[in-house]
């Protein structure tokens, strides 16, 4: 099993780089969909959550209210390292259930998006970082998710620099052009990581490698 650990900032377009590969035929383990399923209704990841925050984040229909929480725990490192305390525990363990359960030959992506941020770098064979100028980040998430530009902001400022998930990084993946450019590097991805899967434990690509570029 290869263990390949995806990340990039918000706005990178790390999952369009996810869904490509797990239509490859990686076995994609999403954090984020993860980090979802843990707070759903009715779940103790939920209760631990409203009892630390209160009912103020949740939504009408007893769901997470995730944006109203997200105005809060950006803005401040505190509450954000107590939310974190809460989710990451329990998407750990989903993870380690996931990992458990692939084939001895499965090239797993796990898209997590804080790999810089928490020092997880160590657990994976491959660290792959999906790439874009702080600038392209703004313009899509603005023009995208319609976030302003203070939102944006903020949300940057509580994720590693571009610098940092740069220097965890064996392979780059610049998606800052068209989306065929990307299936291009997608496509040279596959084949790299497919080349290391057959290889000995141990034999991985240097630090640095950058598809496409």
């Amino acid at each position: 099993m290869l263990k390949v650990g995806l990340t990039g900032g918000i706005g990178s377009g790390k999952s369009e780089v996810a869904r490509r590969l797990a239509g490859y035929g990686a076995l994609l383990i999403d954090a984020d969909q993860i980090a979802r399923e843990v707070v759903e209704p009715g779940t103790p990841g939920l209760a631990q959550v409203v009892g630390q925050f209160g009912t103020a984040v949740l939504a009408r229909d007893g769901t997470l209210d995730r944006q109203a929480l997200g105005e809060i725990v950006f803005t401040d490192a505190e509450l954000r390292g107590k939310l974190n305390g809460i989710i990451h525990p329990l998407v750990g363990a989903r993870i380690r259930d996931l990992e458990e359960g692939a084939d001895q030959d499965a090239i797993v992506v796990e898209d997590i998006p804080l790999i810089a941020e928490n020092d997880m770098a160590g657990f994976f064979d491959v660290v792959v970082v999906v790439d874009v100028a702080p600038r392209v980040q703004e313009e899509r998430l603005v023009r995208d998710r319609e976030m302003t530009r203070a939102q944006v902001a903020a949300r940057m400022a509580a994720q590693a620099s571009r610098e940092q998930r740069l220097a965890i990084a064996d392979i780059v993946l610049d998606n800052s052009g068209s989306l065929a450019e990307l299936d291009r590097q997608v496509g040279e991805l596959w084949a790299e990581l497919s080349r290391q899967a057959r290889s000995a434990p141990g034999n991985l690509s240097d630090p640095g490698n950058t598809v496409g570029g």
